[in-house]
């Protein structure tokens, strides 16, 4: 047992209540996550939730690409908000929010184009999960602009950073039973409106993701979007690309996934190369840093 020590209770309870917005902040992104399997347990059959759930699993990659900036953009946001310099937190998060977006966009298009052969892969009866794969994937893009936004709330609005949360939460509940009476209602097939909850949280992480921009630009009074046209554009030409292999033979689906998914990311990653990519996004990939250079100037670029 420990000797001479005590529980300074009021110290505990007011470090946990300072800190509750940051674990509630948390807590609510994981529910976002796993709130639209608990309404398919209740609405459907547990064969339809279990098909829901690997594609769930399949579109979790996209999701880890996030948390790998973590340890990189918590600490420079904490350092420019030190410094009162406001304006390279809107840059920093502009830029880590852009690369998340852009690789997210890549996965997500490999993912969905050829998205019967990727759920084929796992078993042919998973196949009917295809329409909630591609929404589960494009959700993750649509929602990596208020992932990063949230870091930076966290340190400087963080109250209203989690009534959002929680606002959107409910949202999110709300769409996914109406998407699913709705689609029930017009007599669609139950595989269908199965995917009424990915519908759902793909709407509401955009709207989350407009939200917590908008606050937080407010905040910085500087521009937070990641948004670039030649997202769009690259896009387009992966899908032109991608929509070729899939008018290959049944037979010849190994063919879709073997040469179809490196075409689809070598296009997509063409296009924001020559045309999205500035200065500052080449200078990331023109030298690997080692640990004690791993920083984000206000610029965007890598450097010691």
């Amino acid at each position: 047992l420990p000797r001479g020590w005590s529980p300074r209770l009021a110290r505990v309870f007011a470090l946990a209540r300072a800190n509750a917005p940051l674990a509630g902040a948390d807590a609510l992104e994981w529910g976002t996550r796993n709130v639209d399997r608990f309404i398919l347990g209740v609405m459907f059959e547990p064969r339809i939730v279990g098909i829901y759930y690997m594609a769930q699993q399949v579109a979790s990659l996209p999701q880890k690409l996030k948390t790998s900036f973590d340890p990189i953009l918590g600490p420079v946001i904490t350092q420019s908000l030190a410094n009162g310099d406001m304006g390279a937190i809107a840059r920093q998060v502009r830029q880590v929010a852009f690369w998340i977006m852009a690789a997210q966009g890549c996965l997500a298009l490999m993912g969905s184009i050829p998205g019967e052969g990727v759920m084929g892969v796992v078993g042919p009866q998973f196949v009917s999960g295809t329409a909630a794969l591609a929404f589960l994937l494009f959700a993750e893009v649509l929602a990596s602009t208020g992932a990063v936004c949230e870091s930076a709330l966290v340190y400087t609005a963080r109250h209203r950073n989690l009534m959002i949360s929680i606002a959107m939460l409910g949202v999110q509940i709300g769409l996914s039973f109406a998407l699913i009476l709705g689609m029930r209602a017009l007599g669609w097939p139950q595989t269908w409106a199965a995917a009424g909850p990915a519908v759902a949280l793909a709407m509401s992480v955009t709207m989350t993701s407009v939200i917590k921009a908008r606050v937080l630009s407010g905040i910085l009074k500087a521009p937070v979007s990641p948004f670039r046209w030649p997202l769009v554009w690259a896009a387009g030409a992966a899908v032109v690309v991608g929509g070729a292999f899939t008018l290959l033979p049944k037979r010849l689906e190994w063919a879709e996934l073997l040469f179809g998914e490196p075409a689809i990311a070598a296009t997509y990653l063409l296009v924001l190369w020559r045309w999205a990519f500035g200065p500052a996004d080449r200078a990331l990939f023109g030298k690997a840093p080692n640990a004690d250079e791993a920083t984000l100037p206000n610029a965007g670029g890598i450097t010691r």
